[in-house]
This record gives structure tokens, sequence and C-alpha cells, in this order.
């Protein structure tokens, strides 16, 4: 009855003969001639049946009944095929590809096809929230467009581009058409939404990195591991990242969307890390972790505890956004690499030994005594941490001068505030190197973590205070991360600062320093008289060429001055972001011995000791005869045992096998209530098992069974906890067979 109505619409027109040309491209129904036989004998003669049925067909609309996103291969293109949810993860700036059923065959000179994605409670065009993808001949790259690359009946296959700028989150999307006879709009299913990720892999998107092995690393290994203790006894713990697991996807969208922040920035990574600086603590915004540091973790979990940040993350997102008790800095950072990752930015979780926190911008760790060398309690605010952990995210920074870009430090711990909210970050590692604190964001924070001198100021009688003491190299030690590739540390303390005592680290501590809220803290120049100034003659150097670059330095004074030129040459890509230095020039245009011992006994400390066992011990003094002062702080840890793992049974996927975790009590008491907690991803999920008590210097083994799920190199975690020892951990490398 259909194509009887259409047929007599069509004969209604001027003339048969003037059935335009292009409808010739398109089939007739299968059934049509056998049906409307008489309808061919009304034709002129030399009217062909092409085009007839090419007229009938324009007079159908054309609707979009399915679509494929093709999964499979487009999750390994866009290196996204370790997700586990049953959703379409991309990367921006690449191209992907899907089929597109439709009522009937594609005419390209008549029909016309728009994908719409929009993103965000409320869509629009103009913040790009809602994107239009037109359909275009050929595509260009870096912009939203798409492309028949195939046709199959009624089938056909798009190729479909996106810019390095596009908004990440979850699209849904809709397929609009429209022919001569109408507009038809079709609204996938939500288990068709796209999810769009930043793309480390693209030139064209700011958090690039060229080096594919520090792609594996920062991007797609999830697990890692994360250093603590002392500058002279670090430790390392296994921490699971598992930012591909079930649900993590979905829980760090929802993060970004409880932030209430408009979703239009988050195409831009400075924005996003800030975000997810503050929203990965609870301070301000009901985040995902609770800090504390008291010692007392009733109605939530020991810090020391967790093996990693799925359970947190699920945790979170079960509750609806009920802030998980509790989290310390290595948690925070662990949390903080995990969602990062998982978005698509490159991230590490970094460790500062001897990490310094400045409350008052001074830029220096002040401590203050009185006339008699006793310390001024409610003055002295500033600390120095065993070891503070955050995070490095690699980007460009196009919003700061060049050089500015690669890796940034993030720190999600609650400290001080950032433009009013508990966030830190991005901060410019080459800024902070360079004592370069004026740029944005916190570097005046991150710069007196790893590289402020510790004073001391002692009162004066009319209430003044007076600079009698400094010790350098005492701050921001060993910095440290894991090694690409391996279990490995890193020690990147040279991307933070300049070696300790040389001329160029001294520069920048004292540049940082003229620019926070105690100028005067350093001897400034009695004069100014000499200015440098680079000069490139002609064009400039060309590509192939031996080049040339004059420094003219102009003294303005009546007297000789000496300087001392430190310089270096680096290679840079166009987004600012260093590549790697390759010249570095410098030049110049009675105490009788004694011993004290210190008793240390476990009954005096044992009642006091807090989650890492960490002391401190402060010496202050005074030499009479010079009046010299003597001060300085050593800080040091109790070590805790590890646990001992040990693989039983060849592991193959499918198929049971066991672990053993021995452990030896060290204490010369029952340790309570003692608590293990395991997991291992493609092992097995987290797990609590309650143990008991174990006696004083026992010695206990447990068995664990599991079946593995997954194939390749896994890790087996663990860790133990009661009231008496914390920071208790151990790790196993188990390789699965399929």
């Amino acid at each position: 009855m259909l194509i009887s109505q259409l047929t007599l619409l069509f004969l209604s027109q001027d003339s048969c003969s003037r059935v335009s040309p292009v409808w010739k491209s398109v089939r007739a129904p299968p059934l049509f001639w056998k049906h409307h036989a008489r309808l061919a004998a009304l034709l002129p003669p030399a009217t062909p049946k092409a085009s007839l049925l090419s007229g009938l067909h324009s007079h159908l609309i054309l609707k979009a009944q399915s679509i494929d996103l093709m999964k499979l291969k487009n999750h390994k293109n866009h290196h996204t095929d370790l997700y586990q949810d049953n959703i379409c993860v991309l990367r921006r700036s690449q191209t992907f590809q899907m089929w597109i059923t439709l009522s009937r065959p594609f005419n390209r000179h008549t029909d016309k096809l728009h994908l719409h994605l929009k993103t965000g409670p409320i869509p629009e065009v103009g913040k790009r929230t809602h994107v239009i993808v037109p359909l275009v001949e050929e595509l260009k790259g870096n912009c939203w467009e798409a492309a028949v690359v195939k046709e199959n009946d009624k089938r056909i296959k798009l190729s479909v581009n996106s810019p390095g700028t596009a908004v990440i989150g979850r699209y849904r999307l809709t397929v609009e058409t429209t022919c001569p006879n109408g507009l038809a709009i079709y609204t996938c299913n939500p288990s068709d939404d796209i999810y769009m990720l930043f793309n480390p892999w693209s030139k064209d998107d700011s958090v690039f990195l060229d080096d594919e092995e520090e792609r594996q690393e920062y991007v797609l290994n999830d697990v890692g591991r994360i250093y603590n203790g002392r500058v002279n006894q670090i430790g390392a713990r296994t921490w699971n990242y598992g930012q591909f697991d079930s649900g993590i996807l979905a829980t760090c969208l929802y993060i970004l969307e409880k932030s209430k922040t408009l979703c239009s920035g988050w195409g831009d990574p400075v924005n996003v890390v800030r975000i997810v600086s503050a929203m990965v603590n609870s301070n301000d915004d009901a985040g995902v972790l609770v800090g504390k540091w008291s010692g007392d973790y009733t109605g939530g979990t020991c810090p020391t505890f967790w093996n990693g940040s799925v359970e947190i993350l699920q945790q979170y997102y079960a509750s609806k956004g009920s802030p998980v008790k509790y989290g310390q800095c290595w948690v925070f950072g662990g949390v903080t690499t995990t969602v990062l990752r998982c978005l698509g930015i490159p991230t590490r979780t970094v460790t500062n030994f001897n990490s310094a926190h400045d409350t008052d911008v001074s830029l220096t760790i002040d401590v203050y005594v009185d006339e008699n060398m006793d310390t001024i309690t409610n003055k002295n605010q500033d600390s120095i941490w065993n070891f503070h952990v955050w995070n490095d995210c690699w980007m460009a920074r196009p919003d700061l001068p060049p050089g500015n870009g690669g890796w940034q430090a993030v720190d999600a711990t609650p400290q001080e505030t950032s433009n009013g909210i508990y966030c830190c970050g991005p901060a410019p590692l080459t800024a902070i190197r360079n004592g370069q604190v004026y740029l944005k964001y916190d570097c005046p924070f991150v710069f007196a973590e790893v590289n402020s001198d510790r004073i001391l100021w002692q009162r004066n009688a009319d209430g003044t205070y007076s600079k009698i003491f400094t010790e350098k190299k005492v701050v921001g030690c060993n910095i440290s991360t894991k090694a690409v590739g391996s279990d490995e540390r890193n020690d990147i303390t040279h991307m933070y600062k300049y070696a300790e005592g040389s001329e160029e680290e001294r520069v920048a501590v004292e540049t940082a320093c003229s620019y926070g809220s105690k100028p005067d803290t350093y001897e400034s120049p009695t004069a100014k008289d000499v200015t440098m100034k680079v000069v490139m003659e002609g064009e400039g150097p060309k590509l192939g060429s031996d080049a040339e670059l004059i420094v003219k330095f102009i003294n303005h004074s009546c007297e000789n001055r000496n300087v001392s030129l430190n310089s270096q040459l680096a290679v840079m890509y166009y987004t600012g972001v260093h590549k790697a230095t390759f010249q570095k020039e410098k030049r110049d245009l009675d105490l009788l011995p004694n011993k004290v011992k210190l008793a240390l006994t476990y009954d005096k400390y044992k009642d006091l000791l807090v989650d890492q066992g960490a002391l401190m011990l402060t010496l202050l003094g005074r030499v009479k005869e010079t009046q010299q002062v003597l001060a300085t702080q050593f800080g040091f840890l109790l070590r805790t045992p590890d646990l001992i793992i040990k693989p039983i049974g060849k592991p193959v996927v499918g198929q049971k096998m066991t672990v053993e975790i021995s452990f030896i009590n060290p204490l010369p008491e029952e340790l309570k209530d003692v608590v293990l907690n395991v997991e291992g991803i493609g092992l097995l999920p987290v797990q609590k098992i309650t143990y008991g008590d174990i006696r004083s210097n026992g010695r206990v083994t447990i068995t664990k069974d599991f079946t593995p799920t997954l194939a390749g190199a896994k890790k087996f975690v663990a860790s133990l906890h009661c009231s008496q020892l914390t920071q208790v951990h151990g790790v196993a490398d188990i390789y699965v067979e399929a």
C-alpha cells in the first residue's frame, strides 16, 4: 500500500522524464516491478527503470535503525582495550569507525547525515558540550568530522575524527538524517554512549608523551610502587592502581561531575588535574577521602591498611559520594594516579623525603627560639615531614611562558588552600627548579617542599627576631618514583632542583625567597649595575648549520665586576615541553673528640608511636668561646617486618592455586586482633582475613586459595594491621599462564 501511494505521488510530477539522473544510483525495492508493471508501461520509452525507482526512493524518509561502534577494533587502536566495562572508550584526536544501518540505501547526492554528541547536564554548541559532526567528502584531521568510507546495501561505515581539544567525558549519541521528504532523528541506546579520554599518543593533544615505554608505564600500568620511610631508610610498597577495573571510569567521571565545575572546561588537562586534586580529598567538597593523622581511625580504615585505589573508589561510588575514611599522603597520591591515568593523563606517584610544609609563604622553614634558646611553640608552625607523597602529571602549559611544559607537580593531600580550595598544582617542575615561584599554580608551596632552607630565628629583647643560623641541604632529598618498566626506584631529585650547594641552586633559592613573605631573609645585592641581553644576528640560526648566539653584558658602574655564568641549551617541543638538554657550560667573565650516647628503650616509646614508627632527634646548642650556634634535627624510622608471600602451585587461569603468607611478630608483646588485607588484579578481589592474636616474637603462616582470572604478570599484595603494629606489607610476583 505504501509503495502504491508513493507511486501516485511520483506520477503527479510534471513529467516522468524530469526525474533527476542522480536518482539512478538508488536501488529498486525487490518486488516493485512485479507489482507495478502497468506503471512501467505508462512511462515514455526512453525512461530508464532506475530513474523511476530512484525517484520513488527519494520519497522514502531516510532513518537510522541501529549502530555498531566496533568496540573491539576501536579499543585496540585507541589503547583502551584494557578497560573491563562493556562500553565504548575512545581517545580524542584519533579516528574511530562505526557502522550505521539505515532504512534504505544511502544516496550521497540527495541524503544528508549528521552525528550529534552531547555531554553534561545542559549541552551547548557554544561550549563544545553539544557537538554536531558534519559529513565531509575527505577527512582533514584535528576537528569534528565524519566521512563515509564504505557502503554495504543499507549499511554505511563512517570514519570519525575529533580534535585534540575535545571535552572529555561521556557523550550521548544521536544520528540525524535528512532527505527531500523530511528529517529523522535516531537516539542511540545508553549502551552506545561514547566515553572520550585524553590521548597521550596524539601530537595534537596537550598531554602528548612521545616515549612509548613511558606511555606504557604512566598511562597503562595498573600496578605501581609508592616509596615511604626516611631519607636513609627508604621503604616501598606495591599499590594496585586498577584504573581499568570495572566501574572505575564511571567513578572518575562521577568525581568530575560531583565537583560542580562546568564540563566545558574538561578539555583542558590543567583544569582537570586541579579538579581531581581538590576532589580526591574531602575538604570543601565531600571528595573521595577523609584525611586523618591522629592515630585513631575508629569508624574507618587505617591508611596503612589500603593496598590500592579500587576498593576506595568503589566504596565512594557505591555510597553516592560519601567520603571514605581514612587516607594519608600516599593514599591520596595513589588514588590521584588511578583517576588521572584512567582519564588518559600520564601520571606518576612521587615521594619527597624530608618534605617541608611552609605555612606562611616565606619559602623557608622557620624555627623560632627565645633568648634562652627554648623553642617558642605557638610560633613554630612550619614542619618537615619524614616523607610526603604527591603526583607528577605530564602536559603542555600554553598558559605559561615556553619551557614550562612537561612534568607538573599535583598534590591532593589537603595542607594549604589554593584560590580558596584545598588543592595544589599543576606546578611546572622547570619553574620549581629555577625558583620561578611567581608562575601558577602553587609553585611557592611546592618549591618550599623540596628546596627551602631551615632558618633559626631568635627573639630579641625588643620583641623582634634575628636570623642566627641557616641550615641548608636538609629539605627535598631522594625524590623518588617507580622506574619505567621495572620495580626499581628512580631518583628524580635533579628534576626538582639543581645540585645542592651549586651556584644555580643557591640562585634559585634566593630568587624564590625574594617573592615570599620574608623577601629580606637573604642579603640583597648592594647594587644592580650589570645588565645582560641575548642578541641573535640576522634571521637566526639555520637548521643543519652551526650557529652563534651573542650574550652582551653592560657594566654601568665605575668598578670591575666578575660574573659567574651558567648556561644550558635544550630541545623543546612546539608546545613548550622540554625534550632534552644537549649542552651545558659554566664560565667565570678546643673541644676534645667526644661522643654522646642517647639511650632508646622500647618501654619509653611503645605507647606513643603513630603510624609510621618515626622518631625525631632535635639538638640545639652554642659554643661558649665563639658563640657559634649548633642546630640540627635528625629523623629516623623504626623498621617493621615484611610479609613473606610464597606462591604454591602452577598459576593458570581458571585453576585454583594457593599462596603462603608468613610473618614474625617483632614485638616483645602479643599482637591483638590481627587482620590481613589481600588482593591482586586478575588474581582475586579485595578480601580481609581475620587472624586473631599472635604471641610475642611468634611466627605465623597463613594460606589463601584463589583462582586467577587473567593471564600475564600479576602481583599479589597483602598488608597486616593491628592496634600495636601497622605499615606491614608484602608482595609476590605471579605469572599466570592462559
